[in-house]
Parts: structure tokens; sequence; C-alpha cells
């Protein structure tokens, strides 16, 4: 296995080599506006350095979100692209499962909570048993309406960073952003033991901003 991950749904533009056992390289640059500039040259960078062509790639994953829809479709559509060009499998995994994967590397146990930036005042968030178990679904929701849900456990991820007062304690040492490192090293496991991933389609969460506007005329020629 040669497994090429990446991601775009967080600030951070970062890409991994994965052989199944260990990591090769990775890169992860954090500029939440550069996502499509950064992502191809990450992705020559990685294989440069551990000496591998695109063409060598067997796997690929990629991390489906949530995240803001600008950043995240980079991400998926640069996957997407590569895996119908070396006709791959193309695996998605929930960008939470990576950071809270890599908290666990980090030496987080126990349950916590993961949260990343959402924009608009909001976080994307979810609550884990331990590094490799999520107990919720993916949620978007106003740190200040989550009282109970999070209450007591330790938080993790750039939204816990943003909105102490909504979120417990952040150990030291803990992840902010997404590492594509951590990310295909939990694809590798999960696809060692014969599970299958999410597909290649974006958890969102969020209706788009451009909508049709609401009592909108149409107007058909006579």
């Amino acid at each position: 296995m040669l497994l090429l991950a990446l991601d775009t749904a967080t600030p951070a533009v970062t890409v991994a080599l994965h052989d199944g056992t260990d990591v090769l390289a990775e890169s992860r640059q954090v500029d939440a506006r550069r996502h499509g500039e950064l992502l191809l040259p990450a992705v020559d960078k990685v294989l440069a350095e551990a000496g591998a062509v695109l063409a060598q790639v067997t796997d690929l994953v990629v991390g489906v979100g949530p995240g803001p829809y600008t950043g995240l479709r980079v991400g998926l559509v640069t996957a997407a692209t590569f895996g119908a060009a070396l006709d791959i499998p193309v695996h998605g995994l929930c960008t939470l499962d990576g950071i809270a994967y890599a908290a666990g590397r980090a030496g987080l146990t126990g349950p916590f909570v993961v949260a990343t930036d959402a924009r608009r005042k909001e976080v994307y968030w979810a609550r884990y048993d331990d590094a490799r178990t999520r107990v919720t679904e993916p949620a978007v929701d106003r740190p200040a309406d989550l009282g109970e849900r999070v209450a007591g456990l330790p938080a993790v991820g750039a939204g816990a960073l943003l909105y102490p007062d909504a979120f417990g304690a952040v150990p030291a040492g803990m992840p902010e952003h997404q590492s594509a490192g951590a990310l295909a090293a939990l694809a590798a496991e999960k696809l060692a033991r014969g599970e299958e991933l999410l597909p290649n389609r974006p958890l969102y969460l969020r209706r788009p901003d451009a909508q049709v506007p609401a009592n909108y005329k149409v107007v058909t020629p006579r």
C-alpha cells in the first residue's frame, strides 16, 4: 500500500504519504485563503521527500469535513481527480476523526470533544469516547448553545481555543488543525481491519450561502 492523504477542511493545507505502516513524508501549511494555491505543490513536495511518484500511489484518503465550502472542495476535487486519473480508490474520513486520532497520539485519553472553527461564530464539533471512537454525529452549533453536551470534557481543536468559555480545558500539546499524517494512519488502520470508509462526498452541515430568493418571480416569454 502507498496511501496519499490530504485534507483542506481546516485552515491547514495538509498532505501525507503512508506505506501502510508509517508516515513516509508529511506537509502542513496553515493558510485559510490559499488552499487551491498550496495543495498541489504540497503533494509534489511530499512525493519528492518520500522518493515516490504519483503513479505509485495505490489509495487516496481525503478529509470530507465538516468544513467551510470553499476550502473543503479543493481537497475533495483534487482527490477525485487523482483517483480518476490513476484509477485507484478514493476513501473519505471525517476531518474531526483525524484530529481526534492525532490527539490520542499526543497522549489524550478518555472522553473528549473536538471542535473546529466553522466561522460565523459557530463550531463544527463531535464527542469521542477515545481517539478512535466518535459517539456523536458531527454537528455545527454556536458554542454558547452546547451547554451540557460538552461540559466537563477536555477539548481539542481551533474551535475550542477560540471559545474557551464554552469548552473545557484544552490540554497542552494538542492539535489545533488537521494533520494528514494522522488521517493517513487512521485510514491505514481501518483499511487493514477491512472497514469501509466514507465516500468522497463533503460534510458541509450547512445550507449554502447562495440561495434562490423567496417569492422569486419567474419571467417566461410569451
